[in-house]
């Protein structure tokens, strides 16, 4: 059951990456598929951003075909989460929000970090089980 939980799990990450990448590459600043929304950013940087999703995509795709890719996408993601707390404690983010709240930016991050431990709890589980 945790295996087939940890696929459905790992193909929505599919599907919320070709989101994600679809709205850089159009510059659609929706809270969830972006990150830091309301900040500036220029519209060659989100392509940028959007192409960079793509590895997400496909390492999610394999990682829900191929169950000994589940490892690299989870360290992927785990760096992805902390690297978005070091971005919310940043003085660079305080700077760029001129006096603005990080509220909204540690909810998405803290979905994002819910996510990650989900998906970790169901891969050891789905490990642990003997193989049918």
């Amino acid at each position: 059951m945790a295996d087939k939980i940890l696929g459905g799990l790992l193909w929505a990450g599919v599907a919320y990456f070709c989101c994600m990448a679809a709205a850089h590459f159009v510059g659609f600043k929706m809270p969830l598929l972006f990150i830091y929304y309301d900040t500036p950013l220029y519209a060659y940087q989100d392509k940028i951003i959007a192409f960079a999703v793509v590895a997400y995509i496909c390492l999610f795709y394999s990682a829900a075909r191929i169950p000994d890719v589940v490892p690299a996408a989870l360290a992927a993601l785990w760096i992805t989460v902390i690297g978005l707390c070091l971005v919310n404690l940043s003085d660079a983010l305080r700077i760029v929000l001129a006096g603005k709240g990080t509220t909204a930016y540690w909810l998405q991050t803290s979905l994002l970090g819910v996510y990650t431990l989900t998906l970790t709890l169901c891969w050891r589980r789905a490990k642990s089980q003997p193989a049918t």
